[in-house]
């Protein structure tokens, strides 16, 4: 008997279990994948949006303000990377887009951001010189940046599961029951986690775990975004995330570096009918090249090294869904977390803890418990000097095994190890970027299955690329 179990494994479910590990309280992480960060997390623009966005008075709005610095803060503690480069928002030249701009900035000062201001075309160009002559006017965001979502949202994981969180994978919620002290959670498989209270962070399918409990006042809008990431030869093009002026869809297609120094372009914002929907297509990926390359003419895309689609949650409210359920006592829905929603992930973490507080939850602070999450590249970071006397401690560190990330023996090994391990393919490759580089694991996949099959004392045949069916072997010849 859990006291709190925590449905949706991605960056908002598991920002929450961190922060409420540092209670005395028996926490539960439930996803219903074989990892963690797999929905919308593991797609997303990574972006820290400075907060002049949202609606004065919305959720949106208090919790962007609120959340740009606590989450540099927690990714300090955690050693997820990010950098704070400034963002763009670019008019082109017509009357109604620079008025946009402007009433941005105006909303902005409502919702309390500092260190807005508004460029010139031509000022603006002198930061970023690749920027289109067409840009006629542009909002300055100074305290906006870039980090990396899953590495965010598995360090923060690690970090909880350190304190004492739970985790349970491939546990996809087909019931939610009461009992006399709470929730019966079962998932697909009929494996059972027992919780006084629940928490909804399910993403795209925040609406159907709300149903299982009676709740039908909100209804998910699925809506896909496509992408397409750049070698890093392309990562200086610009500096800044520069955006156009957003609409009723979003905030539209940008151009921006990566922490890994990559650049990404996208994403598209198209309505479809499942969470599931992650189809790349010809036209969806054209009219990303198109859009980038309005706002930055010279953007080589003939360095694509791969395309990939997420799918966010909307609501038609338009604002997040924070709030105790209606029909029964005890679980709490955090849902509709579209953008800025990781920007906020921190402030959204606190805020459903103080409504948790609010429903009967005990939290007394653990006096043992850590903040800081051991960095997992600090190995990347060590001078020549250094490195030359950690491989001569641990040799398996000065066998590079991913040569387009530079990445070796020892990081994998200990990907697969710590919290929350590494048990495929794709898991190394968001823990370690190795299979990340142009070549897409084309040079390193066989030897990263051989160390997932050696870790996990398994034949190289059970080894999957990201859990479930996906083998990539059949048998030996």
């Amino acid at each position: 008997m859990f006291d709190i179990a925590i449905i949706g494994g991605g960056v908002i479910g598991g920002m929450l279990a961190r922060q409420l590990s540092r209670y005395q309280l028996s926490v539960c992480l439930l996803e219903k994948e074989s990892d963690v960060a797999m929905g919308a997390t593991k797609a997303n623009s990574g972006i820290v949006h400075g907060g002049y966005d949202p609606e004065p008075g919305t959720l949106k709005a208090k919790l962007n303000a609120e959340g740009v610095q606590k989450l540099y803060d927690v990714a300090d503690e955690i050693h997820a990377p990010y950098r704070k480069n400034g963002s763009f928002v670019c008019a082109f030249g017509t009357p109604e887009e620079e008025a946009t701009v402007r009433a941005l900035y105006e909303r902005g000062l409502v919702n309390g951001i500092k260190g807005l201001e508004i460029l010139t075309g031509d000022e603006a160009r002198a930061l970023e010189p690749a920027l289109s002559d067409k840009v006629s006017l542009v909002l300055h965001v100074t305290n906006a940046g870039i980090v990396c979502p899953y590495e965010l949202t598995l360090a923060a994981i690690g970090n909880a599961m350190d304190n004492g969180v739970a985790l349970k994978v491939e546990f996809a919620v087909s019931a939610i029951e009461r009992t006399q002290k709470g929730f019966a959670v079962i998932a697909e498989s009929g494996a059972r986690v027992e919780a006084a209270y629940v928490v909804n962070c399910a993403g795209a399918y925040a609406d159907r775990i709300a149903a299982m409990v009676g709740d039908d006042f909100f209804t998910i809008i699925p809506r896909a975004g496509e992408y397409m990431l750049l070698d890093k030869n392309e990562g200086a093009r610009v500096s800044h995330t520069i955006f156009q002026v957003p609409s009723a869809e979003g905030k539209g297609v940008l151009v921006s570096p990566t922490v890994d120094g990559n650049l990404l372009t996208g994403p598209t914002a198209v309505k479809v009918g499942a969470p599931d929907h992650t189809e790349t297509t010809p036209a969806g990926l054209e009219t990303v090249a198109r859009l980038a390359a309005k706002s930055v003419p010279s953007v080589n895309f003939r360095q694509v090294i791969t395309s990939f689609s997420g799918v966010r949650a909307s609501e038609k409210r338009g604002d997040f869904i924070i709030e105790p359920a209606r029909s029964v006592q005890g679980m709490l829905h955090v849902a509709a977390i579209d953008s800025p929603g990781l920007t906020s992930c921190v402030a959204i973490a606190d805020y459903a803890i103080e409504l948790l507080r609010e429903m009967g939850l005990a939290t007394v602070e653990k006096a043992d418990f850590n903040p800081v999450r051991e960095n997992p590249h600090a190995f990347r970071e060590m001078s020549d000097e250094e490195k030359d006397a950690y491989i001569k401690a641990h040799p398996a560190y000065g066998k590079i095994v991913c040569r387009c990330e530079t990445v070796s023996e020892g990081e994998i090994r200990d990907a697969i190890r710590r919290n929350p391990p590494a048990r495929d393919i794709d898991g190394v490759k968001r823990r370690t970027r190795s299979g990340m580089g142009r070549c897409q694991g084309g040079f390193c996949m066989p030897y990263v299955m051989r160390l997932i099959a050696e870790e996990n004392g398994v034949a190289m045949e059970r080894v999957t690329k990201k859990g479930a069916d996906s083998y990539q072997l059949i048998g030996k010849l």
